[in-house]
């Protein structure tokens, strides 16, 4: 095709004289790459993956497709086998894995079909050579990749360098497409404000909440928190904790700190990582009142951009929903579950976002709850991005877990307070109490004696029994996950009533209570659990300091619906023989010898469930890497439940009517969240035997009987699962 014009996109007009042409969009990818990659040295890199990501589109086939011809043509090989022959084989492979990839997901090395060196080996590829009249592949004799690998994990090391590197191609690529497309989501891009501008307003916001505060020592020693994050914020990009106990202003501190910090050392974003959306919703809202609307991005599966309110709420609604495909708002406030699952997933969609994190600050919120199955890849990753990337980390909880026995001395975290021990002791304003072994009869006898009182349990089971035991003698509020959102949000509205008002207020809930709800309670129960679950349950106890001294009682089980998981027991014995040992179970050192024994007992294959570092360490030799089974493998929240919508209140019903009705149903999805609950395969079956769910849009089961669900506790159990069948779903 001698003389032929060849284009990357197309568009509705036959004459072709709008379409993009494809030396023009391999340049454009290549320069936004390069300049991604450039903040962790490897632009020149990304740059050459830039230019041979589409250069398979250069075949006849290609541009007939383009022209409208029913056809598929395989337009990403072909980069990767030019770059086999251009480059030295370690930076030929990390090519080969993102040209591969930058549609699909990156592959497995090999050992099956679809794996990356049978699809180099075997397939055949249609003529692509007319790329030489236009395209010149840089040479990259000089460059070198320049990892230091952490722990001597060498293959981790440089599968993550690899999936960093795909994100920059994936997002250049995405990025380029959409300005050709859709050049007016294009243009919406970027538009928010710089960090001088938030800076200033996190200064004034600060200032006016300083000076109304009351002049107690706790606001004291707040405002002392506060100016500590501020001195440290000078100290170089590394890995900090901040231990700072509940009530003590450590999410406006961590912010004061992060601000600082990316202003001193040239920075980048800041993302703010927490376990629990409860937490997300309130801190972002937070965010949202200091910094605006356009700065800030809300991510998880219940945000719905559409809720956006103010000034210019369309421009901003378009800007939230642009940035949720790639981080690139100055503040992100997203999950344990959207930040780790993006940093080991294979797919395009998910990684095409991660670059993002490089040379920024990376909080993470309420640090306990790292997931334990996957706490070794997790620190691995962390690691990589404060060796490697020029990120900061901030390991940020007031029970701050044991995590420098499992972290290299590279990255070993330096403590942001001067001391948490006597911060410990400032706002200490609780006393733990072990009942021993308690039977529901006497669980209830001593609830019952409780004008105001929280018994937080590990089972639904449990929680029903009490709450039905209770219910006999006034009236008993029940929170668990059987329960939808927004019931329990509206139920927990009437506790805070009840309480503010004096009045008699019994709470028997599971422990979803405990994520990040803000209520206060003068007496908390507990059944046994992990040092770090009994302090979040006394972190709902005396929460406001009304009293000298608030009361946390835990207590064993002596019930069959009490009984949890062997996780759940694992953590309860830990926890006990904690208790044994010291005189406060809340204590620093009770909580450091809590995580330092759950981690021993996990041991090495516990704390990596899935073999993840190994798996890299297989295959770093020839740089094989499992990329599709480690994205496989990686999930923090177990599959095998089910979503059943639940048409509760008027707002549920009207959203279910208009879902019935509407020929786009996945729009509802995220309003639908609210609405949602989770329940096992067998329950799922029993009701859909019973015609008691109807599917919507092919997506969607809804409750169609509302009398299976209980104004006071939720979806009604057909029969007591009990045990671990019916254990809180988080």
């Amino acid at each position: 095709m001698a003389g032929s014009v060849y284009y990357a996109h197309s568009t509705g007009d036959p004459d072709k004289c709008d379409w993009q042409l494809l030396r023009v969009h391999l340049q454009n990818v290549a320069d936004i790459a390069s300049e991604f990659a450039d903040r962790f040295g490897a632009g020149d890199l990304a740059y050459a993956g830039g230019l041979l990501h589409d250069i398979g589109k250069y075949s006849p086939e290609f541009q007939r497709r383009l022209e409208g011809a029913n056809m598929r043509v395989d337009h990403s090989t072909a980069g990767a086998r030019e770059a086999r022959g251009l480059y030295h084989w370690q930076l030929s492979r990390v090519l080969e894995y993102i040209i591969t990839g930058h549609h699909g997901g990156l592959l497995n090395y090999g050992s099956s079909e679809s794996g990356l060196e049978e699809r180099l080996r075997d397939k055949l590829l249609p003529d692509y050579s007319a790329y030489r009249d236009e395209i010149s592949i840089p040479d990259l004799a000089s460059f070198r990749l320049g990892l230091q690998p952490v722990q001597k994990k060498t293959g981790f090391s440089i599968g993550f360098f690899t999936r960093m590197l795909y994100s920059c191609l994936v997002d250049g690529d995405s990025l380029d497409t959409e300005g050709f497309a859709d050049p007016g989501s294009a243009s919406v891009r970027g538009r928010y404000e710089s960090f001088e501008t938030l800076s200033r307003r996190f200064e004034a916001y600060m200032a006016a909440l300083l000076s109304d505060a009351d002049e107690t020592p706790i606001n004291r020693q707040r405002r002392e928190i506060y100016e500590q994050c501020r001195e440290k914020a000078a100290l170089p990009p590394q890995m900090f904790t901040l231990t700072v106990p509940t009530g003590g202003g450590k999410t406006l501190s961590s912010m004061a700190f992060a601000l600082d910090h990316l202003k001193q050392h040239d920075l980048q974003r800041i993302f703010y990582v927490i376990p629990y959306t409860s937490i997300i919703e309130q801190n972002a809202a937070t965010f949202r009142e200091i910094f605006g609307s356009r700065n800030v991005l809300e991510h998880h599966s219940n945000f719905d951009p559409k809720a956006v309110t103010g000034d210019d709420v369309d421009t901003v609604k378009r800007l939230l929903e642009l940035s949720a495909e790639n981080w690139d708002m100055p503040i992100t406030v997203t999950t344990n579950v959207q930040f780790f699952e993006s940093l080991f997933s294979n797919k395009r969609s998910r990684c095409r976002k991660i670059h993002n994190l490089a040379r920024s600050v990376i909080i993470l919120d309420e640090a306990q709850m790292l997931p334990t199955d996957y706490l070794k890849p997790c620190l691995q990753a962390l690691s990589e991005l404060v060796r490697n990337y020029g990120s900061t980390v901030v390991i940020c909880t007031a029970t701050q877990p044991k995590l420098s026995d499992l972290l290299d001395e590279s990255v070993s975290p330096v403590e942001i307070m001067r001391s948490p021990a006597e911060l410990y002791e400032t706002f200490r304003r609780v006393r733990v109490n072990d009942l021993g072994s308690l039977s529901d009869e006497e669980l209830t006898a001593r609830l019952k004696k409780h004008c105001q009182v929280l018994c937080i349990v590990n089972t639904r089971a449990h929680a029903q029994h009490l709450h039905a035991a209770l219910s006999e003698h006034g009236r008993c509020y029940h929170l668990s996950a059987r329960m939808c959102p927004a019931h329990r949000r509206k139920q927990l509205e009437e506790i805070k009533d009840q309480l503010k008002a004096g009045a008699e207020c019994r709470v028997v809930s599971t422990q979803l209570i405990e994520a990040g709800v803000n209520i206060d309670f003068p007496v908390v129960y507990r059944a046994i659990a992990g040092v770090d679950s009994i302090a979040q349950a006394a972190g709902r106890c005396n929460r406001e300091g009304k009293a000298e001294r608030g009361e946390v009682y835990v207590f064993r089980s002596t019930e069959r619906h009490g009984r949890a998981t062997s996780w759940q027991r694992l953590t309860a014995e830990v926890g006990r023989m904690v208790m044994d040992t010291y005189d406060d179970l809340l204590s620093l050192p009770a909580v450091e010898t809590y995580f330092q024994k759950l981690y021993s007992y996990k041991g090495d294959e516990g704390l990596d469930r899935e073999e993840i570092l190994r798996s890299f360490e297989r295959g770093a030799g020839s740089f094989a890497f499992p990329f599709e089974d480690v994205g496989w493998k990686f999930s923090i929240i177990e599959q095998g439940t089910k979503d059943l919508v639940v048409p509760y209140g008027e707002e549920g019903r009207t959203l279910v009517d208009e879902l019935r009705s509407s020929e786009s149903p996945w729009k509802y999805a995220r309003r639908l969240q609210g609405y949602t609950i989770n329940i096992y395969p067998n329950e799922f079956r029993e009701l859909e035997r019973a015609g008691e769910i109807v599917l919507f849009g092919d997506r969607f089961y809804v409750l169609n009987d509302m009398s299976k669900y209980s104004e006071e506790t939720g979806l009604i159990n057909r029969k007591d699962i009990g045990g671990e069948g019916s254990l809180l779903i988080v």
